[in-house]
């Protein structure tokens, strides 16, 4: 039975990834962080109760502590270690510029170093989950393994030395390190104050009277969506082949924040047009005029990452991996769960 750590295990990514990999038969040890307030609901379901998983093992620790981490690595020797773990939100990254840092890029060190330390260079294969965000003011479009980096935000120059810190460690110790630079992946579990969650929540908070109207930032960024439970198993893929390798891992599509907010609206049966233009645009109702969607200038970030689409042909080329759910089908994914959450 192959073991695999998957730090962040309580978050979106982590959560799928876990269920992946208990069904592909391995013993999973789920890092979770203490904390006062347990956001533990994605993962509930694998080790409490009747649907508990005996292979599933949750575990506390914290990317930030290497004494934890080198603790946990040493014990379990595992065979695959996930680094899910982030302070993920770009926005709060300008207010945690020094929280992100650690987390992101010192908690990336801690655990190579502990791969290190602990002769599980040969043994030990590493995933670190990188972002499309390194790319920041795109110098080319689509963006490719190749394409230069330009990162925007402090979450982004963060996890640009995570990356490069993963290079150096499979270049310079023989660690099977690999980066996967993962481009937007939602699902119902992605957490409330990201874009999509939040469009599709509101949305369906308006539509039942419970919500007077949704306040955004940027309606003219666009981002390439896909599907997260597919985007975890390309995770896997990538450490099962010969030589690591770092791999892009998209759509090919990409849609406005305006598109998301149209098409989500459409699927509860609101037509929404605009008017105005730049801070005093308005999105309203067509039937009525009643303006449901606002925009608000705290949501702006200090320095706006324009477009993001990626190109994963070499993913499919190697990893025989493409995705399937579409944008439409997405969305369609995520407002049918918030509907049932809220006839509950």
């Amino acid at each position: 039975m192959k073991k695999a750590i998957i730090t962040g295990v309580a978050g979106q990514d982590g959560s799928y990834l876990a269920e992946f990999l208990l069904n592909k038969g391995y013993l999973v040890f789920g890092v979770l962080r203490r904390s006062s307030l347990e956001f533990k609901s994605r993962i509930d379901h694998l080790y409490k109760g009747e649907s508990k998983n005996v292979n599933f093992k949750p575990i506390y620790g914290d990317v930030t502590d290497a004494l934890s981490i080198n603790s946990i690595i040493s014990k379990i020797k595992p065979d695959e270690i996930y680094n899910l773990a982030a302070q993920s939100h770009v926005r709060v990254s300008f207010d945690l510029p020094g929280y992100t840092a650690q987390t992101d890029a010192i908690g990336t060190l801690n655990i190579l170093e502990s791969i290190k330390s602990n002769g599980l260079n040969k043994t030990t294969r590493f995933y670190q989950a990188s972002t499309s965000e390194l790319y920041g003011k795109v110098q080319e479009i689509p963006q490719n393994e190749n394409t230069p980096f330009y990162p925007r935000s402090p979450y982004a120059a963060a996890k640009l030395y995570a990356y490069w810190l993963t290079i150096n460690y499979r270049e310079a110790y023989g660690i099977f390190a690999v980066n996967g630079i993962l481009f937007n992946h939602e699902s119902p579990r992605r957490g409330n104050s990201f874009i999509t969650k939040k469009v599709v929540e509101s949305v369906v908070r308006i539509k039942k009277g419970k919500q007077d109207k949704l306040k955004i930032g940027n309606l003219d960024s666009r981002r390439d969506w896909g599907y997260a439970p597919e985007f975890v198993e390309v995770m896997w893929k990538m450490l099962q082949v010969d030589y690591p390798e770092d791999f892009v891992i998209a759509t090919g599509e990409h849609h406005s924040v305006r598109e998301l907010i149209q098409v989500s609206f459409r699927l509860v049966g609101i037509e929404i047009h605009w008017k105005g233009s730049g801070i005093n645009e308005v999105g309203f109702d067509k039937k009525n005029d009643r303006i449901l969607v606002e925009v608000d200038k705290y949501y702006f970030r200090p320095t706006e990452v324009d477009l993001l689409v990626g190109d994963s042909s070499k993913a499919k080329n190697i990893l025989g991996w493409e995705p399937n759910t579409k944008f439409q089908n997405l969305i369609e994914i995520m407002i049918e769960d918030e509907i049932k959450k809220n006839n509950k």
